[in-house]
């Protein structure tokens, strides 16, 4: 018999301390998929995970925004989730959790809330099939776990991202109802509110994102942002509030998104907003973090707040159409500033953290022979 192949992961000990292991590729089992990593993209998740900041994985096999090539298919894998024929060589992106379909928010078709999502990836590397997550030589696709050719002829740099920040806006823009003509505003233009301007602008929306740093707001132009407003500038909350008034003929954004991740910026959309307005709140994902909040406002101009986190799995085949369809429309290929072999993947992480770099991708060795 054949000796198996073997694969190194990076796992993740304690917060900032990893350790490179070495295991033997598993067979897939039935309904199961093995994949060799072809990039896996360093996600904000990433870095809250490596800090200690994750609310539920604090150790494991670290990464998730990933493409693979499939290796070996288990028994009875013959399509991907959209029906497509998958073969062997096959490039494909994952849904990076799992959606069980048997607990109590999978019953109610609330699949991105399943209480199992996350059953296999903060799993130990030394529990079998060890490749639980992408910062690794190889993935393993779990059955029941959707996964999705990536369309012919997209850049497999584009479509890496389609992973975790296209999908997630995708899905929450669809949830706060955005409709053509709104005017939707957008704090941060990290990958996030990138995404949500392109988003928004094919959705036949005006968008106006409200940020402060030079290159951030230079990416939001470029990606074809109709207005700025610039904290800097307008450097509280009501001379914010006052310029999107100006840009709104003195109404307010009829939806605004918060990306930036900061709680005081979520305090702040209601008055961004006009009456009746809604408010996506995906940015800010660790708990503890507070800032002080005026319900009466909330309630007073009658604001829904939606708030979302991960996305419906189909949404991720959704979101590698939306770039094979607009890729060349919008500068998606300068979203990934930075690559680093695996091996490097202390210094990948690091650079994120410091911002010195807007977005890594962690290259295996067996890629770098392409």
């Amino acid at each position: 018999m054949a000796s198996r192949p073997t694969g190194s992961l990076i796992h993740l000990n304690e917060p900032e301390t990893l350790e490179t292991k070495q295991y033997e590729v598993p067979e897939p089992e039935p309904g199961a998929v093995v994949t060799e990593v072809v990039r896996a993209n360093v996600c904000g998740s990433e870095l809250h995970i490596w800090r200690g900041h994750h609310p539920e994985v604090k150790e494991g096999v670290l990464g998730h925004e990933v493409l693979c090539r499939v290796s070996e298919l288990g028994d009875g894998v013959e399509t991907d989730y959209a029906g497509q024929p998958i073969e062997e060589g096959d490039i494909v992106a994952p849904v990076y959790y799992i959606t069980c379909q048997k607990c109590s928010s999978c019953l109610n078709g609330e699949f991105h809330l399943c209480q199992n999502a996350y059953r296999y990836w903060s799993k130990p590397p030394e529990e079998p099939p060890h490749f639980h997550g992408t910062f690794a030589t190889h993935y393993y696709i779990h059955p029941n776990q959707y996964f999705y050719k990536i369309p012919e002829g997209l850049d497999k740099k584009i479509a890496a991202g389609a992973n975790c920040a296209l999908s997630q806006v995708m899905f929450g823009l669809d949830e706060t109802g955005v409709e053509y003509g709104d005017v939707v505003l957008v704090q941060g233009a990290g990958g996030l509110g990138l995404n949500a301007i392109a988003v928004a602008n094919e959705q036949g929306a005006e968008t106006i994102v409200v940020e402060g740093v030079d290159g951030r707001i230079e990416r939001a132009k470029e990606f074809g942002v109709d207005h700025v407003i610039d904290f800097r500038e307008h450097d509280t909350v009501d001379a914010r509030a006052e310029r999107v008034r100006e840009l709104t003929d003195g109404i307010g954004a009829d939806v605004a998104v918060e990306v930036a991740g900061v709680p005081e910026a979520f305090a702040e959309g209601i008055y961004l907003l006009r009456d009746g307005g809604r408010y996506l709140e995906m940015g800010n994902v660790n708990p503890g973090h507070v800032a002080e909040f005026d319900p009466g406002t909330l309630t007073r101009k009658s604001i829904d707040i939606t708030a979302v986190v991960r996305y419906n799995p189909w949404y991720l085949h959704k979101a590698l159409t939306f770039l094979a369809d607009n890729a060349e429309q919008y500068p998606y290929e300068d979203l990934i500033d930075a690559e680093f072999d695996l091996m490097d993947v202390d210094e990948a992480l690091a650079k994120s953290d410091s911002r010195e770099i807007t977005r890594a991708a962690l290259v295996p060795p067996h890629e770098h022979k392409e």
